[in-house]
Order: structure tokens, then sequence, then C-alpha cells
């Protein structure tokens, strides 16, 4: 969310659009929020201190579908944003990244969304949305591209969409689409407290859908609000309250540690790797982009333990190098980069 408004893509990605359209058979479809966020120039102030603020491109799902993107998958995005500069700015930012943006919807009547979001000196994160209500929230079941939907190998969802109504209706149809044409459903629930209307709407709200996904990816703070106070590293709190019994795979991010993987079958962790962190914005959402971009050509990666995990070693180095630069959209990884990246850190 951070940094410019560059897309850190664009006419300097390798390939060309004939490459998006020989992949349709591993297409991974991502569905929610897309919009702008506004940072300060300077880092470590409150949102009332700083002097001055940088757009950039933002929202977790359309991140996910750019990085797979940027790793040479094929990827689309469905979602609304306002018939407004920034939002055909946030479609052309797509198209530059070679993204699918057929699903995109333009309201005339709502705007795009903003956020302003700062990381303040004391390390806490500081969110200010302008959401009353924004384009993404007034997306319609009868606007979903479901010729798109019905294509994905990977269906890629969040939370935020199911806040408000008439988009949260979309999603669960578009969630029940995919769901009947043998798409993998992915769900990273993305929790943003102050865009629900209080703590127990959020868990029940995110609860609601929980046993619908295949693929499950949450991080500690997320399992402790989840589950009420457990301790997200004790296996017997993400198996009991969290597992469900048609989970194909849940994933636990620990940040720069790495994360966790339990299947039915096995479990373990994987190391990630120690880097110099400029900017932790987008980091999540290049591991999940990093770990779509490699089921969606292997989904035997469920069954495949050690091919899981080289996976996920792959999806921590996106994470990874996204720290390393600002913004997260300019900051995602070609798959090049990824893969010296972990040459270098297994050689050392």
């Amino acid at each position: 969310m951070a940094g410019n408004l560059t897309t850190g893509g664009g006419k300097d990605l390798p390939g060309d659009m004939n490459r998006k359209s020989a992949n349709t058979d591993s297409l991974v479809v991502c569905f929610g929020e897309f919009l702008i966020d506004f940072v300060p120039t300077v880092v470590g102030v409150s949102l009332a201190e700083a002097p001055a603020f940088q757009k950039a491109p933002g929202g977790a799902p359309a991140n996910v579908a750019v990085c797979v993107s940027r790793l040479g998958g094929s990827s689309a995005f469905i979602g609304k944003v306002g018939d407004d500069e920034f939002g055909h700015m946030l479609a052309n930012i797509l198209k530059e990244n070679y993204v699918d943006n057929t699903g995109m919807r333009f309201d005339q009547s709502a705007r795009t969304a903003l956020a302003f979001v700062t990381l303040r000196a004391d390390g806490e994160r500081e969110f200010l949305f302008f959401r009353h209500p924004s384009a993404d929230m007034r997306l319609h079941e009868s606007e979903l591209d479901i010729n798109l939907i019905n294509k994905a190998k990977i269906f890629h969802y969040g939370s935020i969409s199911l806040i408000k109504e008439p988009c949260k209706s979309a999603q669960l149809a578009a969630m029940n689409i995919a769901k009947k044409s043998g798409s993998i459903l992915s769900y990273d629930p993305n929790l943003r407290l102050p865009l629900w209307p209080s703590a127990e709407a959020a868990r029940e709200g995110i609860m609601s859908i929980w046993e619908q996904a295949d693929l499950i990816k949450v991080s500690e703070d997320e399992i402790t609000f989840l589950t009420e106070g457990g301790d997200p590293c004790d296996d017997n709190v993400v198996m009991n309250k969290l597992f469900h019994p048609n989970l194909k795979l849940l994933i636990v991010t620990e940040g720069s540690a790495g994360c966790r993987y339990y299947t039915k079958a096995f479990k373990g962790r994987v190391p990630g790797i120690k880097v110099k962190a400029v900017d932790t914005t987008g980091a999540g959402d290049a591991f999940v982009g990093g770990l779509l971009s490699s089921l969606a050509s292997d989904l035997n990666l469920f069954q495949d333990e050690k091919g899981l995990r080289e996976a996920l070693a792959f999806a921590n180095a996106c994470g990874a190098l996204t720290v390393t630069g600002r913004g997260a959209i300019p900051a995602l990884p070609t798959k090049q980069a990824v893969v010296d990246a972990l040459t270098k850190y297994n050689a050392s």
C-alpha cells in the first residue's frame, strides 16, 4: 500500500499479452476491493502529524492478482471502482501488469475507495478509510463476470467484501459459482477491524464462510482474534478451532520467521528469508500470490509435502523481497528475482 504510484512492472515486464492467453488453464481469479492508499511522505508519524501524502494502489485481492502475474502466472481481478480518474487508473495498473481486468465494473454514483494509512513511531499501523459507501461495496451479483469465474482454477477472496450489501451477496454468489465449476477456493481473511461495525461482527463475518474454503491463509494475530485469545503457536488451538473437515491446507504466516502449514496428513514449518525490511506493506499478499502461482500449476501440492514445502519457501521469499521495497504493487518480485534469492539463501 505504501510507496509511490509506479506499478513496478508495466512495459518492462517480461513477455507480452500472448504469455497470458497461453496460461488460462491455470487462471487465478481474485475477488474484492481495489482502492487508493494515501501514505505519509515521512515515516514514523501519525496521520495527523503527516506533512504530505503520496497515493498508491492498494487492496489485498488486487495485490495478489498482480503478484501472480508478475511471477509469470495467469490472473484476473473482479471488483468495482468508481467511474472516476482513480478507478480508471487502477484498471490501467492491472492492464499494465498483464492482469485480466474485464471483470472490473465502474460505478457512476460512488467513488473509488480511499484509505489513509501510516506506521506510527510506536510500530502500530493507523488506518482512516473513506467508504461511505465506496464503489467496491456496491458490486451487485448481476454484475459478476460468470464466464471469467468459471475459468478459474483458483478463486481467491478476503472478508472485507462481506461487510456490506450488495457486495456481500455478490461475493457469496461468486464463491458458489466458482465452487460448482471445480475451482479451489482460497481465503485470506485480511482482518481490518476499523471497517467492521464491531469486533463481534468481524469475527462472525469472517467465520461465516470459513468452512467453504479449500485453502486458508491466516496470520498469528488473526488466530488470536478469531479464537478469542487462543495461543497462535499452539497446534491444538489451530487444529481444533480453525481446521475444518473440507480444508485442504491451512497456512499460518509468522512474518519474517516464515510460516506453518497444516493438512489432514501432515504439518510443519518453513523458515523465512532474513532481509532488511523497508516497508512491510503487501508482504502477506506477495506470500499468497507466490503460493497460488505454484498451486495453480500443480494442485498435487496439497498431497505432496516435499513439493508443498518448496512452494512455501518460494512464497516466503516473495514476501521477503516485497518488504525490501516501498509499496505493495511496486515491490512485488518477478519469478527470476525469487529464484535468485532462494539460490543465494540456500547457498549460504
